[in-house]
């Protein structure tokens, strides 16, 4: 199609078909032949090893449903579409391997049945699980392929390297609670896990939960126009989310454990990749694991789902740190995304110079931010030196130099710029309509959104139409434009999650807004704190309903705890261990009061049952059940 031909049918409204502008091909061009398309060793390094995968392909929940068809990624082979970045197709072609592994003559990895690895290491006389995935379901289909190839051994161990749910959730696909009960298995993981594995996502999980659809294109097809990769590995197979309290915890770096058989050295990396994180080292094997904190591509330190910002500096020094106490002996590297690395030159390369990249992120966005310029300008302007920014590794397939530099500048000035005129913005819903009308009116914007876009000045096309769809959703033609727009930076993206962020508010656009596939992470949610729980409501508090004061204590008998709660002025306060009066007394085992909480049981049923015993005012408890407005889990990203 010709650019006068798409430039007639842009100024048209027609619906173009979906493939990429000359514009949008053109930087793709321009981007490849910067690529250093000679080093192809990390095809080897994904291929070493490969011992066979899932016999029918099919990952199925107990119903018998399928959850993911793993013959989707034969599609993501030979040269790059032109909607899709070459660099992430490079990345999704990658990704795509699955199945079972050999890294070591006793350690192995199921790869591309989830977003993240699971690792396997032979014991004495069972197994020792890392990182068991994020469902149930795939972690299991993992265990029945290890069985099948490797023979049939009890799971003495699990290990988890940092407390994100992928290499957690399907912890109840490959143990027996009852086996961890009795001793029988061990699970293993960094001091804080808990705590951070079941509120990280507690106080801001449905707004995390929305964006985090957009990020990793739940929504999307896969294939070349929809969700390709998600950076880190193929995508996530929907599944039941668990979760087992560790049953031992490591508490410093050096600290060692003997388990069956095997030598394990670890390494605390907090507040790196995850708050709670953890490097290993095998010596039996020279096999070090460096969990989540080095990758095949450049990572996150601030994710675009939202989460706290991440420590560069320390980041990089981590991975110093294991450079130097065991770069000198490792033959073979690997971790808990992406394939592994053999050879001492080789891993040492790896890691200095991801190390680098890091460090090099953190100094050059302080010393821009010293310089005056803002997070956006910082992002614009920084570019990694040629010989950090050649190597795949340091490539944005899934973290972005630009959203990166921002978060450093956020880490440590936060979202102000400085500028006076930022200190009070206008709302969106105030500022689009008022720009559109000062612009001449929302035909006089659509127009000039065409044309930009039609000029492949995507940047600012978006700009001018996401600013008229949120001044005039419903003007003919701004949300079909501002859609074909998205696509047109989603085929440009070099990391995954732009262009699932593209991708999704362009269908959104089109379709409104679709729900994601469901999971059940009812498992997670059982290893609630009371104080947690408590913390989780205050922020849903309406407060035109709390001005009048009331107290409310919950007693938790199976916890011996009592935490005392004060309502008024419209907010929630709540205090542990405080034995004051109450308007109102709760006697409520936790689970039971999880239940209440979440909708799945009611106080009547409750009370029939002797699990719930109201002391005081009745009518002090319902007043307290009306306080709370339940999280939107549908609200929009891309139209007001």
């Amino acid at each position: 199609m010709t650019p006068h031909l798409i430039a007639l049918l842009l100024a048209s409204g027609a619906a173009l078909p979906p493939t990429a502008s000359p514009q949008a091909q053109a930087d793709n061009a321009a981007l490849s032949a910067t690529l250093n398309w000679a080093d192809d060793q990390d095809f080897a390094f994904a291929s070493r090893g490969f011992l066979g995968s899932i016999p029918d392909g099919k990952i199925r929940n107990d119903k018998g449903e399928v959850l993911r068809d793993l013959a989707d990624e034969a599609q993501f082979s030979g040269p790059a579409p032109a909607t899709v970045n070459p660099s992430l197709w490079r990345n999704a072609t990658l990704v795509a391997k699955h199945g079972l592994f050999e890294v070591a003559d006793g350690i192995w990895q199921v790869r591309g049945l989830d977003l993240a690895n699971m690792t396997v290491i032979r014991g004495q006389s069972g197994w020792i699980i890392v990182d068991p995935l994020t469902g149930a379901e795939a972690a299991k289909a993992a265990m029945q392929l290890v069985t099948e190839k490797l023979g049939k051994r009890p799971v003495v161990a699990v290990i988890h390297t940092h407390s994100h749910v992928d290499h957690f959730g399907g912890v109840l696909g490959v143990v027996n609670p009852a086996d961890v009960a009795a001793g029988k298995t061990a699970i293993i993981a960094p001091d804080g896990f808990l705590e951070h594995a079941v509120s990280e996502n507690v106080i801001a999980g449905p707004a995390m939960l929305r964006r985090a659809s957009y990020m990793f294109g739940t929504t999307l097809p896969r294939g070349a126009t929809g969700h390709v990769s998600s950076g880190l590995g193929p995508m996530g197979t929907p599944g039941t989310y668990g979760l087992i309290p560790p049953t031992d915890t490591i508490k410093a770096t050096g600290d060692t454990r003997m388990i069956d058989g095997v030598e394990i050295v670890f390494q605390l990396t907090p507040n790196t990749e995850a708050p709670a994180e953890m490097n290993f080292y095998l010596p039996a094997w020279k096999a070090l694991c460096l969990a989540e904190n080095a990758n095949g591509a450049m990572h996150n330190l601030l994710t675009p789902r939202g989460a706290l910002v991440r420590d560069a500096k320390g980041w990089a020094d981590y991975l110093v740190e294991a450079r130097r106490r065991w770069g000198g002996s490792a033959d073979v590297l690997f971790t808990s995304h992406f394939w592994p690395r053999w050879g001492k030159d080789h891993i040492n390369d790896y890691l200095l110079r991801h190390a680098q990249a890091y460090a090099y992120l953190h100094n050059e966005s302080v010393r821009l931010m010293n310089s005056g310029l803002n997070a956006v300008e910082i992002g614009e302007a920084i570019r990694l030196p040629e010989p950090l920014g050649k190597a795949w590794f340091n490539r944005p397939n899934y973290g972005s130099l630009k959203f990166n530099a921002r978060a450093v500048y956020q880490r440590y000035l936060g979202a102000f710029d400085g500028d006076p005129a930022s200190l009070d913005p206008l709302p969106r819903a105030d500022l689009a309509p008022r720009l559109v009308a000062q612009m001449g009116g929302a035909k006089k914007v659509l127009k000039a959104g065409k044309a930009a876009a039609a000029k492949g000045d995507d940047r600012w096309a978006a700009t001018l139409l996401s600013t008229l769809v949120r001044a005039a959703p419903d003007t003919p033609g701004a949300k079909a434009a501002l859609a074909g727009v998205y696509r047109q930076l989603a085929w440009r993206a070099e990391a995954a999650p732009w262009r699932d962020f593209y991708l999704t508010g362009a269908q959104e656009l089109e379709q409104g807004i679709r729900p994601s596939p469901q999971t059940n992470a009812a498992g997670i949610a059982a290893n609630l704190s009371v104080a947690m729980l408590l913390d989780s409501l205050s922020v849903r508090v309406v407060p035109d309903r709390a001005i009048a004061p009331m107290t409310i204590a919950f007693e938790i008998p199976d916890m011996k705890e009592r935490h005392l709660v004060s309502i008024g002025n419209g907010v929630m306060l709540h205090e542990a261990g405080v034995n004051d009066a109450a308007d109102a007394t709760l006697v409520i085992p936790r689970r039971a009061l999880l239940g209440l909480v979440g909708g799945q049981v009611k106080a009547p049923d409750l009370m029939m049952a002797g699990q719930l015993q109201v002391k005081g005012d009745p009518a002090a408890l319902q007043r307290f059940m009306g306080l709370f407005q339940p999280p939107r889990p549908d609200f929009p990203l891309v139209a007001p």
